[in-house]
């Protein structure tokens, strides 16, 4: 007697998969709604509150990165027996009048150079409006339709108004010198504040030496394993903002000098100033090229009265600024920071649009401190992966 069959029909075996049919090649992944939808608002909510207390976090965040920056000053100046309390505050000190003195060595000059940008920018439209000024069919057609246009105003203005209809002028207010005095003291006692805040903050900072990374190492936890990942990354951290401070302050250096240097080779007005301008704006990732390169063709058509001259200074400056980011940082940086460059373009722009032109400035630094963190963290592996090279 045949025993029953308990294993039932045969199967199938599997088909062959059609790459021209993508029905067979599908990845699952398991995705839990819950907690995507957690993140995601998490997220948002992290965003909104850096949006929200930026006045407190954008001093913070610089006088950390001016810790950082002077922190191995103050190191040193420690070891050769000088107390920390002394040689920050004549570090910080030092800093705060040499930039008061370099503002007033030069203010002439940077006062005369943003005076002319307005008579730079009229002379500039004015030609490129003369050059346009053609006598074809279209701008025939334009004039006399821009002067039927003013005869029908004219003769409007001229009529009776209609009996029951009752006419109103807007008047626009006057200018009133009070407001803007008003507006421009709030202005300056914002700034005041603010580096009064962000000076004693790095001061402070520079004070505590290692008291907060000893302190950060001790509630990690008892684990041995623990605090040795903890120390770990405050390294790296510490190590890549130095290194991309440091490569910063001497790219601007030589952007600044061999700016001045080729200005005043080629004539330009204030080219000191427009060296100091373009050695700060290089700071600024992206956008600082950008604004000098366009300030300094304006002004050089207005002192030369020539486009070619505009176009050879803004080329001059392009130039420059496409060495120093093609050539000269990645030479110094080598591949130290492990950054992906689409990753900390986006990052920038992100953090630009939360901060403004502080978010360009400390966008990279903030992500440096963020692929450190989620290197070391299970967790979010997945974000430094993202980040990184």
């Amino acid at each position: 007697m045949d025993e029953p069959d308990n294993y039932g029909p045969p199967v199938a075996a599997p088909m062959a998969a059609d790459p021209e049919d993508p029905s067979h090649a599908l990845l699952h992944v398991p995705v839990n709604v819950r907690s995507a939808t957690l993140v995601l608002l998490a997220v948002l909510a992290v965003l909104a509150a850096l949006k929200w207390a930026s006045p407190f976090f954008i001093p913070l965040m610089l006088g950390l990165m001016f810790s950082y920056a002077l922190s191995p000053i103050v190191d040193t100046l420690e070891r050769w027996r000088i107390p920390r309390a002394i040689s920050a505050a004549v570090l910080i000190l030092g800093m705060l009048g040499g930039a008061a003195g370099s503002v007033y060595a030069f203010s002439d000059d940077a006062n005369q150079l943003l005076e002319s940008l307005p008579a730079a920018a009229k002379k500039l439209r004015d030609s490129v409006r003369v050059r346009g000024d053609r006598t074809d069919t279209l701008s025939t057609v334009q004039k006399a339709a821009d002067q039927l246009e003013q005869a029908a105003n004219e003769a409007s203005a001229v009529a009776p108004a209609t009996r029951g209809v009752q006419r109103v002028m807007i008047e626009k207010p006057r200018f009133d010198i009070r407001d803007h005095l008003w507006n421009g003291t709030i202005g300056l006692a914002s700034l005041i504040g603010q580096i009064v805040v962000v000076t004693f903050l790095t001061y402070f900072l520079l004070l505590s030496g290692d008291t907060f990374r000893r302190k950060l190492v001790k509630i990690t936890g008892p684990s041995l394993s623990n605090k040795k990942i903890t120390v770990q990354a405050l390294d790296e951290i510490t190590t890549q903002i130095q290194r991309y401070l440091l490569v910063q302050l001497l790219a601007s250096v030589v952007v600044g000098i061999t700016t001045g240097l080729a200005f005043w080779a080629m004539g330009l007005n204030h080219a000191v100033v427009w060296g100091i301008a373009a050695g700060i704006l290089n700071l600024v990732p992206y956008i600082g090229s950008i604004v000098v390169t366009g300030a300094a063709a304006l002004v050089a058509f207005l002192q030369f009265g020539e486009i070619n001259m505009a176009l050879a200074v803004a080329g001059m400056s392009l130039l420059i600024n496409t060495v120093e980011g093609n050539l000269l940082v990645p030479l110094l940086t080598s591949r130290a920071s492990r950054m992906n460059p689409v990753a900390v373009f986006i990052g920038v722009l992100g953090w630009g649009w939360l901060w403004g032109v502080w978010g360009l400035l400390l966008g990279i630094p903030i992500l440096m401190v963020v692929k450190a963190i989620c290197d070391r963290v299970d967790d979010l592996k997945p974000v430094g992966e993202l980040l990184g090279t």
